[in-house]
Parts: structure tokens; C-alpha cells; sequence
């Protein structure tokens, strides 16, 4: 048997104040396993500031409620800006800091003495917590917002440079009809407006103060919640102190829209690897955001479009965890909930990676025109044939019949439909007469659809206007 260690009365280590901002009815402490399971701090460390915010707001709320009186208010906000200047110089948490509150709480201690203790008088780590995160997304969406137009900025300025160039679309992969580059390279800028008011969608929901809801049944003291949301700049007031501290359909929100972006940034990764190809060479890659080959030194890897095309998985696995979570829950909070944090700093965090560097590999990027105009083929006008013969009197029906067996004479003999001969134009249909070959020219089809949003000159001219006057606003 091991001898055991005899400890004069007395003589054991003081063990640190807890600065544990529950506990009482605890006859000791949680255990190691516990603690390290529990704490959330190296998560919410980042809700620092927004923490240090409200709070001096709700110091100003209880003097208004006549808990504080006026110095004791002044002195707790003065003591927060001391925190908050001392975490902003490096101060890290200690052992013992469950999550940010705590930390700040025991650093409030040290600066301004008992009276810190006043501070957490009518307010719970539910509604505080909860107002922090809202705070902090409420930001990230500005954030977001601002690297998305500058990915917009980005398309705009490249896509004008290449209005008049004219490439193959596609659809199923293969090459369907001509238009313009410019109205090609537009296809993904939409999307990301859509993306920008579904931002400004999810800071709505974002802006509702639920500060003042206490742990689950509201505040028992009579702070003006009016006076908190114009100070912290919500733009409401949560209804129900049940809801408030448990809704997280704003970070649900946030991160569909972060999903969105992510996806629609890795279509436009996958045309640009797609382009970027030796078999396409449509673009060339730049080498500020490419790598090359630890074997192969011809090798030039568009490494930030396949971290772009592969970030939509982590950001739907994020949302998927996120609603997950929400969907067993009962009513009010519930410390499942701790880990919605973790879904939304990484998922916002990555796409702030993702975004500028996207418009950096678009913007170095290099279109190659000529690469663009040698794949229009002129089966790309198979349907301006028959659309020529539509305006000449046939059904389209009878005409796309007619156009199918020009397609596959062309086909059977190796040649393009234009080196056919007249007479198999005729001979596929009577109305096809002397200017035919007219029609199969790329720039003849993409005039003819001037229609508001297709990929004729002054459509794409309107298009690239309205794209420019949506970056500006």
C-alpha cells in the first residue's frame, strides 16, 4: 500500500476566489472533467467587446431603475472600459473562466472592488449571452456585405472588358448557344445580389433586443428595455422573455445565407477551374492566388477556386448542426445552445477567407478571346436555323426536325454545318433559301436576343448598367 501524505491543519494552498457567477446552493466544486467539458470560453472569448457594451448599457439601465446609484453606474462603466482596454492589450482568461462573462466579471472585481457585484442584478447569462451573439452578428453581416460587393465590384469591372467577346454556353456541360462573356460572367453576379438582401434579412433578425429577459420570465426591477435598444442600436424589443433567451433563428438565418454564398461562389469556382483547363483554355490563371506542383513544374492549380468550391460543405454542415440541435429542444434555454457559436464563427469566419480571395483570382485572371471564339461551332446556331425558318412561315416543330437532320449530315461527314452544301440545306427544307448561311453566324444569333435580360449588345449594356448601379447602392 502507498503511505499517505500527512497535511498540517491549515497548511493546504489557498485555492483561488471563484469568480463563478453561480454556485451557492453547491456544497463544492464541479469536477475537473466537468469544468473542462463545460467551458465555453476559448469559443466566446471573441463576444468580448459586445459583452463589455452591454453591460455598461445595463449599468446605466439599473441607475435608471434606481438599483445603482449614479457614481456606482458611472464607476461599473468606468471599470468596463478598464476590462475592456486591458483584454484589448492581451489580458488572457485564467484558469477558473467558464466563458467571457465570467472573465470579465473577475476582471471588473479587480479594477472597481464589490461593487462589480451590483452588475449582474436583474440579468442572466441567458439574455446576455444571447445579446452579445446578436451584437456580433449584426456586425458579421456588415462585414459579409462589404466582401460581397467588393467580389462584385471585381465581376463588374471584368465583365466589361469582355462585352463584346463572344463564348459558347452551356447546358448539361455541352455546348449550347453563343453569348456574350460579359453576360456569361453576370450569370454569377446576381446570385451573389440576392445573397446581399438576404444579409441585410438575416441583420433584421438579428436587431432584436432580448436584453432584459432575464433567465426565462423577465426582469424583476424596472429597467427601461426602450432606453437599451436605442443605446446598443437594435431595432426592437424581443416579445417574450421565454423565446428570448433560447431564439437562435438569427443564426440559423445567418448561416443559411453564409450556405448560399458558399454555393454560389463554388459555381463560379467550377466554371473558372472548368475554363481554366488545357482543354478549355477559355482563362488563364494568375499566380498570386494559384500554386504549382511538388513534382510536375508545369503545373499552375487553381488551389483558392477548389477551396472556394469545397467550402459549401462545411457551411451546409454548420447549418445542418445548427438546426439539428434546435429541432429536440424544449422551450426556453438550454445549454445545447452553447455550441451555436461555434457553427456560426466558423462558418462566417471562413467565407471572410473565402470572398476576397475569389475577387482576387477573378481580377488576375486573364480572358483569352480567341480561345473563346474557335468553340463556337456553328452547330452553337442549330436553333437561330430554325428560328430562320420560323420567320419564313414553318412551325417550330417541323423547323427543329428539319435543323436535327442538317445536325447529323454534319456529324456523319466530319464538317461544320456551314461547309455543307446548299443543296442539304434545301433539301432538309424548302424555305431555306440563299442567305442561310447568314444565320449561322455567332454574332447574328446573339443580336437577335435584345429581350430584357438576354445576351444581346444593348441587353448585356442595360444588364452591366444595373449591375454597376447595385454595387454603388
Amino acid at each position: 500500500m502507498g503511505s499517505t501524505l500527512n497535511v498540517p491543519p491549515g497548511s493546504e494552498p489557498a485555492r483561488p476566489k471563484s469568480h463563478k457567477l453561480w454556485g451557492g446552493r453547491f456544497a463544492g466544486g464541479p469536477a475537473p472533467e466537468f469544468e473542462a467539458l463545460n467551458a465555453s470560453i476559448g469559443i466566446d472569448f471573441r463576444l468580448w467587446p459586445h459583452d463589455i457594451r452591454l453591460s455598461k448599457a445595463w449599468a446605466v439601465a439599473l441607475w435608471g431603475a434606481n438599483v445603482l446609484t449614479l457614481e456606482e453606474s458611472r464607476e461599473l462603466e468606468r471599470g468596463l472600459d478598464a476590462v475592456g482596454a486591458r483584454i484589448a492589450g492581451g489580458e488572457k482568461p485564467a484558469a477558473g473562466d467558464e466563458d467571457i462573462h465570467t472573465m470579465i466579471d473577475r476582471l471588473l472585481h479587480e479594477e472597481v472592488g464589490d461593487v462589480a457585484s451590483k452588475l449582474h442584478t436583474g440579468r442572466s447569462r441567458n439574455d446576455q449571452v444571447a445579446t452579445a451573439a446578436r451584437l456580433w452578428t449584426m456586425e458579421a453581416t456588415t462585414k459579409l456585405d462589404v466582401a460581397v460587393r467588393l467580389l462584385q465590384s471585381v465581376m463588374v469591372e471584368r465583365a466589361a472588358e469582355v462585352e463584346s467577346v463572344l463564348m459558347p454556353s452551356y447546358t448539361h456541360l455541352q455546348r449550347a448557344q453563343p453569348v456574350s462573356a460579359a453576360h456569361w460572367l453576370l450569370s454569377h453576379f446576381w446570385p451573389l445580389e440576392r445573397d446581399r438582401a438576404r444579409l441585410k434579412g438575416a441583420a433584421r433578425s438579428a436587431a432584436v433586443l432580448p436584453l432584459g429577459s432575464g433567465a426565462v420570465a423577465g426582469c424583476a426591477y424596472p429597467i427601461s428595455r426602450t432606453l437599451l435598444q436605442g443605446t446598443l442600436g437594435f431595432d426592437a424589443i424581443t416579445p417574450n422573455s421565454i423565446d428570448a433567451v433560447s431564439d437562435r433563428d438569427f443564426v440559423a438565418e445567418l448561416l443559411f445565407t453564409v450556405a448560399m454564398v458558399a454555393t454560389h461562389l463554388s459555381r463560379l469556382a467550377e466554371d473558372l477551374i472548368i475554363y481554366g483547363s488545357s482543354e478549355f483554355g477559355f482563362v488563364q490563371y494568375g499566380e498570386l492566388y494559384s500554386s504549382g506542383s511538388s513534382m510536375m513544374p508545369q503545373k499552375r492549380n487553381p488551389d483558392a477556386l477548389e477551396i472556394a468550391r469545397g467550402f459549401p460543405a462545411r457551411a451546409l454542415g454548420n447549418l445542418t448542426t445548427l438546426l439539428a440541435t434546435l429541432k429536440g429542444l424544449p422551450s426556453s434555454y438550454n445549454k445545447d445552445l452553447q455550441d451555436d457559436k461555434r457553427a456560426l464563427f466558423d462558418s462566417v469566419d471562413t467565407l471572410l477567407l473565402v470572398l476576397p480571395a475569389v475577387a482576387g483570382t477573378l481580377a488576375e485572371i486573364a480572358f483569352r478571346p480567341a480561345r473563346m471564339k474557335a468553340a463556337l461551332s456553328s452547330a452553337l446556331m442549330a436553333t437561330d436555323l430554325a428560328d430562320y425558318l420560323v420567320r419564313r412561315g414553318a412551325t417550330f416543330r417541323e423547323a427543329h426536325g428539319a435543323v436535327g437532320r442538317l445536325v447529323r449530315a454534319s456529324e456523319e461527314q466530319g464538317i461544320e454545318m456551314h461547309a455543307l452544301p446548299r443543296a442539304a440545306f434545301t433539301e432538309a427544307h424548302a424555305l431555306f433559301g440563299d442567305d442561310v448561311f447568314d444565320a449561322l453566324s455567332a454574332p447574328a444569333s446573339v443580336a437577335h436576343r435584345e429581350v430584357e435580360g438576354g445576351t444581346g449588345p444593348k441587353a448585356v449594356a442595360v444588364q452591366l448598367a444595373a449591375a454597376r448601379k447595385a454595387v454603388e447602392q
